[in-house]
C-alpha cells in the first residue's frame, strides 16, 4: 500500500494510491462507446517550458517511509503550465495546471520523465508523486524523474467546487431509499441540485473538463518538460486517461503502464454492477479471513454484522463520540472504503466489532477517507471533481425506468452495496448536454503497451484488464493473483520487478505472465 504525503500547500489529507477508483460507479450515463463529439485534432500549441522552483520545504514529508538514505538525495520542484481550457479555441482562454516534480540526485542519465495519474477520476497526481518518491525503487529514481499534476478540475488545477462543505456532509450522510417513491424523488432531486450548482457557477466552460482534453494536457506537459517520448504510469482511471493519450499520440509513447484497467468495452451501467459484484467478492474474501483471526471471533457472521449495523443506522444514526453521527449510507461507504486494500482489513473488522456495540466511529472514519472530508471539516473537492468528468465522459441518461429497473435487480443480485450505489444513476441525468464520450482507445503503438490486471480486484474487475489489451492493439497482458485494488507496489516482488524493468529497459515480461501472491 502507498501512503502519499500531506501537501501544505494542497492541505490535502493522505489518500491511498491505486485507489483513483475509489469512487465506485463513477459515470452513470450510457453509449460510452459513441465517439467524442467535436474532438479537435490531435495536434497541439507549441509549449514553453516550465520554471520548476524548489518547493521542498513546503512539503509535509515526514511520515513518508523513506528508505535509508533516499530522503536527503531527492529535491521536489514545483511548476505551473497554461493549457487551452478549450483545444477547440487554443488561443483562447487558459486554465493552470499545478505540476510537481521529484529528482534524485544520483538520476544523472535520466531516461527522461515518467508522469503518473492515481486515478479517480479527481485524484491528485501531486499527492501521488510524493508517496511514489518514498515507495518506487532506488533504479526507477536513477533513471527517471517524477511528474504528477493535478489534472484539470482537480486539486490545484483550475479546481470545480460545485457544493459547499455542508452540503456535501448533508449528501454523504443521506440514505435516500429509493426504492420507495419518495425516496426515488429525493435522489433525483439531490442530483438535479448538484448539476444545477455546476451550471450556474462554470456555466458552458463547465464542458471541458474531461478525459480528451486532459490527455491533451499531457502532451503539453510532455513538451514542457522537454520529453521527446511520454513514459506514463497511470492507475485506475489513470488506465482510461493513459488509453485515451495512446489513442491520441501513438507515436509519442515509449513507455506506458496501466495498471489496474477500466474496461473499455462495457457501458457504464454494466461497468458499474460489475464494480459492485467485485465488491460484493471482496466482502466475502474480508470476511473469510476475518473468521480466522482472533479479533474477530466475537463477530459472528461479518455480512449479517453489516446488515444489523445498516438496519440500526437507518432506524437512528448511530453516535461516534463527535457531533455527527453514523448514517446509513455512511456505514456502507465505510465498509466499502476499505475492501480497497487489504490493509484496511483489520481496520474494518474493529469498526464492524465497535458498530455492532453501538458505536460508529470507526466506521465514520473509513467513511471519511473515502469521502475525502478531513479533520477539520473541510473536504478535497474530489466529489466535484469526479462528478464533472465523468458526466461530462457519458452520453445523455439513463431513464427513470431503466434507473429503477436496475434498482430492483442491483438490490436482489448485490444485498450488501446494489441499494447503497442505485442513487448514482441518477447523478448525469441533469446534468449539462454539451459532452465528449472518450472514443474506443485503439492505438497502434509503436511500443508496447503494459497492461496489469488483479484477479481479485473490486474496483476494476480483471475482465478490464484482458479487454484494454485487445482493445488497444499492441500491449502485453500482465496478471496478479492478489486481493485489492490495483497491483504496482501492493506487496508482488514480482509485479514490482516486471514494471520496473518495462519502465527502465523497455523490456516486456513473458507473454502469459502470472505472478503469485
Amino acid at each position: 500500500m502507498l501512503v502519499l504525503a500531506a501537501l501544505l500547500l494542497a492541505a490535502c489529507s493522505p489518500v491511498i494510491a491505486g485507489q483513483g477508483s475509489k469512487r465506485a460507479g463513477a459515470s452513470p450515463g450510457l453509449g460510452t462507446t459513441a465517439p467524442a463529439s467535436g474532438a479537435p485534432s490531435p495536434a497541439t500549441p507549441t509549449i514553453q517550458p516550465i520554471t520548476f522552483v524548489d518547493c521542498t520545504n513546503l512539503l509535509s514529508l515526514g511520515s513518508l517511509p523513506f528508505p535509508a538514505g533516499r530522503r536527503a538525495k531527492l529535491t521536489f520542484f514545483c511548476g505551473r503550465l497554461q493549457v487551452p481550457l478549450d483545444y477547440a479555441d487554443p488561443t483562447g482562454k487558459k486554465i493552470t495546471l499545478e505540476i510537481i516534480k521529484v529528482h534524485d540526485s544520483d538520476n544523472t542519465a535520466s531516461t527522461g520523465s515518467l508522469l503518473v495519474n492515481p486515478g479517480g477520476p479527481g485524484g491528485s497526481g501531486l499527492d501521488l508523486v510524493a508517496g511514489l518518491s518514498a515507495q518506487v525503487s532506488d533504479s526507477l529514481l536513477t533513471h527517471f524523474d517524477l511528474v504528477g499534476f493535478d489534472p484539470r478540475g482537480v486539486g490545484l488545477s483550475a479546481p470545480i467546487e460545485c457544493t459547499t462543505n455542508a452540503q456535501k456532509d448533508a449528501l454523504n450522510s443521506s440514505s435516500p431509499q429509493i426504492l420507495t417513491a419518495t425516496g426515488f424523488a429525493l435522489a433525483k432531486q439531490q442530483a438535479q441540485s448538484v448539476a444545477a450548482s455546476c451550471l450556474s457557477k462554470y456555466g458552458a466552460t463547465l464542458a471541458d473538463y474531461n478525459t480528451v482534453n486532459t490527455a491533451r494536457d499531457m502532451d503539453l506537459i510532455r513538451q514542457a518538460v522537454g520529453d521527446q517520448q511520454m513514459n506514463y504510469l497511470g492507475f485506475s482511471y489513470g488506465t482510461e486517461l493513459g488509453a485515451q493519450y495512446a489513442h491520441l499520440f501513438p507515436g509519442r509513447i515509449r513507455a506506458f503502464v496501466l495498471d489496474g484497467a477500466v474496461d473499455p468495452l462495457t457501458g457504464p451501467i454494466t461497468s458499474f454492477a460489475d464494480q459492485l459484484k467485485g465488491f460484493e467478492g471482496a466482502f466475502d474474501q474480508f470476511a473469510a479471513n476475518c473468521l480466522t483471526l482472533p479479533a474477530c471471533s466475537p463477530l459472528g457472521n461479518p455480512r449479517q454484522v453489516v446488515y444489523g449495523i445498516v438496519r440500526k443506522a437507518f432506524q437512528s444514526p448511530l453516535p461516534t463520540g463527535t457531533s455527527r453521527r453514523l448514517t446509513e449510507n455512511l456505514a456502507l461507504t465505510g465498509v466499502l472504503d476499505a475492501l480497497y486494500s487489504q490493509s484496511q482489513w483489520p481496520k474494518l473488522a474493529q469498526a464492524l466489532s465497535s458498530g455492532q456495540n453501538g458505536d460508529g466511529s470507526g466506521l465514520l472514519a473509513l467513511a471519511d477517507d473515502y469521502n475525502q472530508r478531513y479533520a477539520d471539516g473541510t473536504y478535497s473537492n474530489i466529489a466535484d471533481a469526479n462528478l464533472t468528468i465523468s458526466c461530462n465522459d457519458s452520453a445523455p441518461g439513463p431513464t427513470d425506468a431503466t434507473v429503477r429497473a436496475t434498482a430492483v435487480a442491483w438490490a436482489k443480485e448485490y444485498p450488501m452495496f446494489g441499494l447503497w450505489a442505485a442513487p448514482s444513476l441518477l447523478s448525469c441525468q441533469s446534468w449539462q448536454p454539451v459532452r465528449t464520450v472518450p472514443p474506443l482507445p485503439t492505438a497502434p503503438t509503436p511500443a508496447t503497451v503494459l497492461v496489469i490486471g488483479n484477479l481479485h480486484d473490486p474496483a476494476t474487475p480483471y475482465q478490464g484488464a484482458i479487454d484494454l489489451t485487445k482493445t488497444l492493439g499492441h500491449a502485453r497482458l500482465l496478471t496478479w493473483n492478489g486481493e485489492g485494488h490495483t497491483s504496482y507496489l501492493q506487496g508482488s516482488s514480482c509485479i514490482d520487478n516486471d514494471v520496473n524493468n518495462y519502465l527502465i529497459s523497455a523490456a516486456l515480461p513473458a507473454p502469459n505472465t502470472t505472478c503469485p501472491r
